[in-house]
């Protein structure tokens, strides 16, 4: 793909023009065709889903990304002499909102010299980078358009270490093959001396509070999990009606993972013409949307052990409801 400078930064573009429509219906065609029906949560993420994330991070009920935070801030300037990073790489960074926190600590440390922001959205990439260009002037930016469940187009080892921050427990949007294989796949990038994972990942709590964060009081997260059926209307002619679906928040707890699906209202058929598909749901049939995995110190550290990492830090936040955890390639 070819590359471009805009500003003070280089964009790289890894994606082929038509991916996102092949893989779209190739996610369609076998997740709608399964029994359960599922899809990946990836497709929320059009312009539209996007703002209402963004304001499903401010709800009150959403404690993930303020904990997040709230860890980030307390533990960056050790993390920066820990790390002494010369790159920061950030993978799904999209609007980079909690990045300047550790830019801020690695460039107080005097080791940053670029940070390489990775993203399937152009758009969200572009608008981040022009942002830090503005207060980081001195700062390398090179960022890259790329789908990090396929292709994690890390940076060479040229600016070496690299500290690669997977931060928002979009971890626990994996299921624990997906985990294995992701992590598997980024130990054997992470070659040079120094290189090391900073991972963010949302803790097994009170299911009641974790339920709150996933069915918020103003309808929001609802919205955007209905957002999804516009989404495959748009894109493939489908009759989806979002009004003949309940938003649904359920806690499974025997895979210790929250799960958000779409429940039928009532028995009904929808035809997805670009792919000559008829599915019939039956009233009360869910549609799984998302599965977001909470974990345990004691259960990820063999996860991480077995791909090829050493869990060297582990922080969260005074309620410990979120963790951020600083690994080494073994």
């Amino acid at each position: 793909m070819p590359n471009s400078t805009t500003g003070d930064f280089t964009v790289e573009r890894r994606i082929a023009a038509d991916h996102f429509g092949r893989a779209l219906r190739a996610d369609v065609q076998a997740g709608l065709t399964e029994n359960p029906k599922t899809l990946p949560p990836k497709w929320f993420y059009d312009a539209r889903g996007s703002m209402l994330f963004d304001r499903i991070t401010r709800l009150p009920e959403y404690y993930l990304t303020r904990a997040e935070r709230m860890v980030l801030r307390a533990n960056a300037e050790r993390i920066a002499e820990l790390t002494a990073a010369h790159t920061l790489v950030e993978l799904g960074s999209g609007s980079s909102a909690k990045t300047r926190i550790l830019l801020d600590a690695l460039t107080a440390g005097g080791t940053l010299r670029r940070y390489a922001p990775l993203d399937v959205s152009e758009s969200a990439l572009i608008a981040a980078a022009e942002s830090l260009a503005a207060a980081y002037p001195a700062l390398r930016i090179t960022a890259t358009v790329a789908d990090f469940e396929t292709d994690l187009a890390l940076p060479d080892a040229s600016d070496a270490p690299r500290l690669v921050a997977f931060l928002g427990s979009t971890l626990g949007n994996l299921d624990p093959e997906q985990r294995a294989a992701f992590l598997g796949r980024l130990r054997q990038a992470l070659t040079a001396p120094g290189d090391a994972l900073l991972l963010g990942v949302d803790l097994v709590k009170d299911p009641a509070r974790m339920l709150r964060a996933y069915d918020d009081g103003q309808g929001v997260t609802a919205e955007f999990n209905k957002n999804l059926l516009t989404v495959l209307n748009r894109e493939l002619d489908s009759d989806f009606d979002p009004g003949a679906f309940d938003h649904r928040a359920i806690w499974n707890e025997e895979d210790e993972r929250m799960e958000m699906r779409l429940r039928a209202r009532l028995t009904h058929t929808v035809k997805i013409p670009t792919l000559d598909l008829t599915l019939d749901f039956l009233r009360g049939e869910d549609l799984r949307t998302e599965i977001s995995s909470k974990f345990r110190r004691e259960a990820l550290e063999p996860e991480l052990t077995q791909a090829g990492f050493t869990l060297e830090h582990w922080w969260t936040d005074q309620q410990e409801r979120f963790a951020v955890l600083l690994a080494l390639p073994a």
